[in-house]
């Protein structure tokens, strides 16, 4: 039957009963929806696999080794290190990208936003170059202050940083350019001064966002590899972090392996439950 359309007065064209739509889910083109459907299956395909070859009769027993245990307090320390230092040195880069207009801010977002796309272990090479031994400043600070911070467990927390911090960065920003700055001008005019302002007016309206940053760079830096192990090396006990073991475990023992990837799954998982209410809600 062939469709039949009608013009309203306002010249507007709406289909009548003879009208036949595509079958398929209602709203959704049918070549739309299959490319839709493998694409789902193709990010849920690898962690239905993980979770049905896991050894789960044999999951304590891997799980409370003192190698597991040692590189899981690793990680959960250096992830929490490195997210300090992503908030402290993060929300003023933010605030700066967001309330301030200096000649080359653009340039200097796309900076800040490079460690996203940059390959990790590029990452771990330029740091390597920057504050190794033999680094443009990791010669001085081991001339003048006798800190080494390749292959140390501080080094895990500076590249855990590195590539963590864009993360919050770009959370903060996005929560400052949508906050009104009226509130800033308006404590400003009372006699505040701009610090006392970002400090008791603008990180009260952006707390959320902050937080939401802090949780999304913890994740990030806590899944950290290439450059953890390009800059800190992987060292048992001292640099080796949950990635690394799991990197390790899967050349000689793989049901170790996957084990220890159920626990970092476990944790992202968590990470997406607790930022559920800000990005995985839709309005209605």
């Amino acid at each position: 039957m062939k469709s039949v359309v009608r013009a309203d007065e306002t010249g507007a064209v709406t289909p009548q009963r003879g009208s036949r739509r595509r079958r398929g889910v209602p709203g959704v083109p049918l070549p739309l929806l299959l490319p839709a459907l493998v694409g789902l299956a193709f990010l849920l395909l690898p962690l239905l696999a993980l979770l049905i070859r896991a050894p789960w009769r044999d999951l304590p027993d891997q799980l409370s080794s003192t190698a597991v245990w040692q590189a899981l307090q690793l990680s959960l320390v250096s992830a929490t290190a490195a997210t300090a230092v992503s908030l402290v040195l993060g929300v003023p880069l933010a605030w700066l990208l967001a309330r301030t207009d200096f000649p080359g801010r653009g340039f200097v977002r796309a900076l800040v936003t490079l460690p996203l796309v940059l390959p990790p272990v590029v990452g771990g090479v330029a740091l390597l170059l920057a504050l190794g031994r033999n680094g443009v400043v990791g010669q001085w600070l081991d001339s003048w202050f006798g800190v080494t911070l390749p292959f140390t467990t501080a080094g895990v927390v500076v590249a855990e940083a590195f590539v963590a911090m864009p993360f919050l960065v770009i959370s903060v920003e996005g929560t400052l350019r949508a906050a009104d700055p009226r509130y800033e001008e308006a404590a400003t005019t009372l006699g505040a001064s701009r610090f006392t302002a970002f400090r008791r007016v603008t990180l009260p309206l952006i707390a959320p966002g902050i937080a939401a940053g802090a949780v999304l760079a913890w994740a990030r830096a806590l899944g950290e590899f290439g450059a953890t192990i390009t800059f800190a090396g992987n060292f048992p006990g001292r640099t080796q972090t949950m990635p690394l073991a799991v990197y390790l475990a899967l050349q000689d023992d793989p049901a170790a392996a996957i084990a220890l990837s159920l626990v970092l799954l476990a944790v992202s998982i968590a990470v997406l439950a607790g930022l559920r209410d800000r990005w995985m809600t839709a309005s209605s």
